[in-house]
C-alpha cells in the first residue's frame, strides 16, 4: 500500500513537470514577476538588502538590463508564491 502511494504521486509529479505552471498550480503556488526600475545603485542596494532580510538570494536576479528610461536600469525575478 505505500508503494502504492509512493508511485502515485511519482506519476502525479512527473506529468505536472511537463507543464510547469500545472506543478505549480498543483503545489498551491502561482508565478509571479517582481520588477525593479531605477538607477544602478538603487536597484542592486534592494536587491541585496532582499537578500538580507531572506527574501531572494541576488543570483536569483535578472542582470541590469537597460531601462526605457535614461539613467535607469532595471531587473527581474520570477518567482512562484503561495496564494
Amino acid at each position: 500500500m505505500i508503494t502504492q502511494s509512493f508511485l502515485s504521486s511519482v506519476e502525479e509529479s512527473n506529468s505536472a513537470n511537463n507543464n510547469p505552471s500545472e506543478f505549480q498550480t498543483l503545489q498551491g503556488k502561482e508565478p509571479l514577476k517582481h520588477l525593479l526600475i531605477g538607477s544602478s545603485k538603487a536597484v542592486t542596494s534592494t536587491i541585496h538588502y532582499l537578500q538580507v532580510i531572506g527574501y531572494a538570494n541576488v543570483g536569483d536576479w535578472s542582470p541590469l538590463l537597460p531601462s526605457p528610461n535614461p539613467g535607469e536600469v532595471m531587473s527581474i525575478l520570477n518567482r512562484p508564491i503561495v496564494v
